[in-house]
């Protein structure tokens, strides 16, 4: 059957309030394989309900394994999952659009579990990967949850990806905050704690590896005692790891600096030392780089072109700073664009008005970033990568991504040194 049937056969019926797609969909991922028995007995009651018209079932009835008339499932999405004998398992936490999971599945991997909040994202997701991520990580990770629960809940994996929360920490985010009277940092009840959650998920299931990912200003909040936190909690965790910052401007046209912090667990990858960890600066030999000239679009709709208020509105804005002696204002790129031209980074607020990266247009005001051509930004294939959502939308989950290639070229360092290290060894953990 094919997968956009399933998924159209199901989700009227189930819904998302108990995570029942997540749950479905997470089974069908799995579906022959270890971790499948994660999702199996919550999955075949979501699918039996449903074929049974919501009604009870015996267990006789549930014996018969009506959800196996499913399969197989044939994938007719941008990302279908791996087969079964891949190279290693990995969770995605904080999955937002998927450039993690595109970069580690690129890297041989195969997801077990994926969550994300915004209801949006989860779209996108789904439409893109086949597969509803979870909702909140505290429904896993919560004080109520056992270790054993947790245990129980998260399937066993080989590495652990997050770009965590990063607004607690981003300059923006905690100027933010200040100006409302605002915690911010790990302070922030509702985002900044969400990386003792990552912890509780370490110290339980015990990965080999881990790739965590937030903005450059994490090494320098609160006078650099977050960071302290943070190194000080992944070593009690026992892990060996390393941090640097990177720029995205060496694989995609933008400006994106973020740390990444790769961390190995020596109790799994035998004789590990801190040399080893190696977090790449720029790509490789052969990598090939698309110029922010070659992403620029020619005849774009007027629906691109800035109002004529927002337009005063930036040119009066970027008019007041330059009054009082500092840079800030929208950034315009010039027609004919240079070869070695780089945007700033793109934000998730650049739906409003596009103010970090405009376009000239001859005789007429600059314009925003197509979605196709912001996605590029993020390294997203543009012939591939499908938005199911509104541009604001699209341009939310494009801003609060990560730069894809410059992820993946630190998953496939990660990956190397596993296989170096002889954590490796063609299937892992029997999928």
């Amino acid at each position: 059957m094919l997968y956009s049937a399933v998924i159209k056969k199901f989700e009227e019926f189930s819904g998302n309030s108990d995570n029942a797609m997540a749950y479905i969909t997470h089974f069908l991922q799995n579906y022959g394989g270890k971790s499948a028995a994660y999702y199996e007995r919550r999955a075949r009651k979501y699918i039996n309900g449903n074929i049974k018209g919501g009604k009870h079932y015996s267990v006789r009835e549930e014996a018969e394994y009506p959800y196996t008339t499913l399969f197989p499932v044939e994938w007719d999405i941008p990302y279908p999952p791996p087969p079964h004998k891949h190279a290693f398992t990995f969770i995605d936490l904080f999955a937002g659009i998927g450039g993690f999971r595109i970069a580690f599945q690129n890297a041989g991997g195969k997801c077990v579990f994926s969550c994300e909040k915004d209801y949006f994202a989860q779209k996108t997701y789904e439409r893109n990967f086949g597969e509803v991520p979870f909702g909140d990580i505290r429904e896993f990770t919560g004080p109520e949850i056992s270790d054993t629960e947790l245990a129980r809940r998260i399937p066993d994996h080989d590495v652990l990806t997050a770009g965590f929360p990063c607004q607690p920490f981003s300059i923006a985010g905690v100027s933010k905050k200040n100006s409302l009277g605002r915690k911010h940092g790990f302070e922030d009840p509702t985002q900044g704690t969400l990386f003792f959650d990552i912890k509780r998920i370490l110290r339980v299931k015990k990965p080999a590896a881990f790739f965590l990912e937030n903005v450059k200003n994490l090494l320098h909040h609160d006078g650099g005692r977050t960071f302290d936190v943070i190194s000080r909690t992944l070593n009690e965790s026992g892990y060996i790891f390393d941090k640097k910052v990177v720029d995205a401007a060496e694989w995609v046209p933008q400006h994106r600096e973020r740390i990444f912090i790769i961390g190995f667990n020596p109790d799994k990858v035998k004789n590990v030392s801190l040399k080893d960890i190696i977090i790449p600066e720029k790509p490789g030999t052969g990598y090939k780089y698309r110029m922010l000239k070659d992403v620029i679009e020619n005849n774009v709709p007027d629906e691109y072109t800035l109002g004529p208020g927002t337009w005063d509105t930036l040119e009066r804005h970027k008019a007041h700073h330059a009054r009082s002696g500092n840079g800030f204002g929208y950034g315009l790129h010039r027609l004919p664009i240079d070869g070695d031209t780089v945007t700033r980074t793109i934000s998730a607020r650049y739906h409003k008005d596009g103010a970090e990266i405009l376009i000239e247009q001859k005789g007429k005001r600059p314009r925003r970033l197509t979605v196709t051509e912001a996605m590029q930004l993020q390294g997203f294939d543009r012939k591939k990568y499908i938005f199911p959502v509104s541009h604001t939308q699209a341009y939310k989950q494009i801003g609060n991504s990560v730069a894809v290639p410059a992820i993946q070229a630190t998953a496939e360092s990660l990956i190397a040194l596993l296989r170096k290290h002889g954590y490796i060894k063609g299937a892992v953990n029997g999928q």
